[in-house]
């Protein structure tokens, strides 16, 4: 008998490719998803990408009878309806709150009228805030923090008493969280409500923290998406990829292949429940190099990415995986190397509309005080 696997934002970016991987691994997927129109545009029906053996049901998941309509015969979830954006969360307050914690919230009640076999709901390695660190001695530092007057002088790093600079090291799933923005701070909402109340009526939960998702689906029209659809919307209309800092701050970017294939492993991990863990691929990579890798691969070598010197509310300066935990207990492992994955993606924005929403967003984030 085929099992039924409810994604909540079943029609985006991740949860479209991970209705791929289920329905390849036989399973019955349906989507529940309000088709934002930051996402996929003004009046948006059924994405031409999301494969016809997925049952749409389009609406918000605050709509309690539509979530409760959408669970019937689910025998598990995996929940990622979420707005998504550090910068935009830090003046949409109300928004992001509504349909981060009470969507969560609503999903929640319903499933506690009526449990499933299983809950996997998706976290952010935003939470963390900066990453694990280390100081000259190799003692772990965690929980520091850049001082707003460094940052105005164009001092990036994180520091020591002594003023040395720390060394960033993969950051493991104990680290202590460290929220920098409202979009961090309703990732972990999302994330703890659904591990106290899945162990709390007996619902098997899990939650990952993805690192940094890219490749084809990704929105290029949202400038709230990940950092290289943004860098690729502004390079296919020939302009410089704008870049915060000094470009040196580096990331964990992991293709949204590994991503789903992740999902389905926790799914069927009956093993594991009540855990978080880390979803990346467990390299890192300055954001000053991708740039310049992401132009290369499109063929526009010639567009070197723009160093603002400014510094954005919210950001951090490194951050990448420790993958280690996925490793040995989903079996999880990243097969998409990051120059095959920019292959790929880049022969997929071969057949897109150039869009370039960058400089908007950057304006909006100006004129509210959020850059310095």
């Amino acid at each position: 008998m085929k099992r039924t696997i409810l994604i909540t934002g079943g029609a985006g970016f991740i949860g479209s490719h991970l209705a791929d991987e289920l329905l390849a691994a036989g399973y019955e997927v349906r989507a529940l998803d309000f088709l934002s129109p930051q996402v996929h545009g003004e009046n948006a029906g059924r994405p031409a990408y999301l494969s016809p053996k997925v049952e749409l049901l389009k609406g918000d998941v605050k709509d309690r009878r539509l979530v409760r309509h959408a669970l019937d015969g689910a025998d598990a979830v995996v929940h990622f309806a979420a707005k998504v954006g550090v910068g935009q969360s830090m003046y949409r307050v109300v928004d992001y709150t509504a349909d981060n914690n009470l969507g969560s919230a609503v999903l929640m009640e319903e499933l506690i009228a009526r449990p499933v076999r299983r809950l996997v709901v998706a976290s952010s390695m935003s939470i963390y805030g900066e990453g694990l660190y280390r100081d000259r001695d190799g003692h772990p530092v965690a929980g520091a923090e850049r001082p707003l007057r460094g940052l105005q002088q164009g001092d990036w790093e994180l520091r020591d008493p002594r003023g040395g600079i720390l060394e960033p090291v993969p950051t493991p799933e104990t680290k202590r969280p460290s929220l920098a923005s409202v979009y961090a701070l309703s990732k972990f909402d999302q994330e703890r409500m659904c591990l106290i109340l899945g162990r709390a009526y007996g619902i098997p939960t899990v939650a990952l923290r993805f690192f940094n998702v890219y490749g084809p689906r990704q929105a290029l029209a949202n400038p709230y998406t990940g950092v290289l659809a943004i860098f690729a919307a502004e390079l296919m209309q020939n302009r410089p990829p704008l870049i915060f800092e000094d470009g040196l701050q580096r990331r964990d970017f992991v293709n949204v292949l590994d991503v789903a294939r992740a999902c389905r492993l926790a799914l069927e991990a009956d093993h594991v429940k009540d855990e978080v863990f880390n979803i990346g691929s467990g390299e890192r990579f300055t954001i000053r190099e991708v740039g310049a890798r992401l132009a290369n691969v499109m063929g526009k070598e010639e567009i070197a990415p723009q160093i603002t010197g400014r510094y954005r509310a919210g950001d951090i300066r490194h951050c990448f995986a420790d993958i280690s935990k996925a490793r040995a207990q989903l079996g999880y492992a990243p097969r998409i190397s990051f120059d095959t994955g920019l292959r790929r993606l880049a022969e997929w924005l071969e057949d897109q509309i150039a869009v370039a929403p960058g400089a908007n967003a950057g304006a909006e984030l100006a004129e509210r005080g959020l850059t310095v």
